[in-house]
């Protein structure tokens, strides 16, 4: 496991500008308190509303967003909704039935709460990691390429990843995952490797009969799968977990049981 300094090290260069936007007190001096442990991170604002957040989104530039769900005048999802070009945004609420309505407005991340200093330090790499790939997509020539499909059979696939083309191994690919327009591939080696397809295009590319979609964030591979347990995880090798969308369970369910289950 990785400890918090290991963590907070990893979120080290550039500084990102941030806002946070919580009506709770409680709640926001938490987060104020923990963004401020981390060195590259400047926080602009400290809202108590939506709207005031809004207001200072117009007239200021910032590059990440942690806001309530749940805030009087303007909610943050309505926030989102809002803005013609948003930041990068990570909501925090206490209701998770809003994670999947939330990921359709493509944040980069929901966090439960109580929060937790290493999980919002992990949030925030995580939107740090989509805003350095976004500026280095708008420094680079751009490319047309047309989207194929996989063939069912084949053992590896190809993906642009800085500049060049990696070898992406079937059976080592564990799980994606969506980051906004980019996409995460997660392998048995713990490699992990950024490409910019989104993960709706990887999940139309990609063979069905080994790929699942099974959350709006993420596509697993059906053959490391484990066990799907009652309280929405699937279980991969290597002692690895995602979660498994509400939505997505009858289809996995059903693939499972027609595949390989023994009644």
């Amino acid at each position: 496991m990785q400890s918090i300094e290991t963590l907070i090290f990893e979120t080290m260069g550039d500084v990102y500008k941030c806002l946070i936007a919580e009506d709770s007190v409680l709640d926001r001096d938490a987060i104020q308190m923990f963004l401020s442990k981390i060195d590259n991170l400047s926080i602009e604002a400290v809202c108590s509303s939506g709207l005031e957040a809004l207001n200072i989104l117009q007239q200021k530039e910032i590059d990440i967003v942690l806001t309530d769900i749940h805030m009087p005048g303007l909610s943050g999802i309505e926030l989102v909704q809002s803005l013609a070009k948003p930041p990068v945004f990570i909501f925090i609420s206490s209701f998770s039935e809003h994670a999947a309505e939330s990921y359709n407005l493509d944040i980069i991340d929901f966090i439960v709460k109580p929060v937790t200093l290493v999980r919002l330090i992990k949030s925030v790499n995580k939107a740090k990691e989509y805003i350095d790939l976004k500026r280095k997509l708008a420094a680079a020539p751009a490319e047309t390429v047309s989207p194929i499909s996989i063939p069912e059979k084949a053992d590896h696939f190809y993906i642009r990843e800085n500049g060049e083309y990696t070898r992406i191994a079937a059976a080592d690919l564990l799980y994606i995952e969506s980051m906004g327009n980019f996409s995460r591939l997660h392998m048995l080696t713990q490699d992990k490797h950024l490409t910019l397809v989104s993960l709706k295009n990887m999940e139309s590319q990609l063979p069905a009969s080994h790929y699942m979609r099974v959350h709006k964030q993420y596509i697993v591979n059906l053959q490391h799968i484990v066990s799907v347990s009652a309280d929405g995880k699937i279980y991969l090798t290597g002692d690895t977990s995602i979660p498994l969308g509400d939505n997505y369970r009858p289809a996995l369910v059903n693939h499972i049981t027609k595949k390989a289950f023994i009644r």
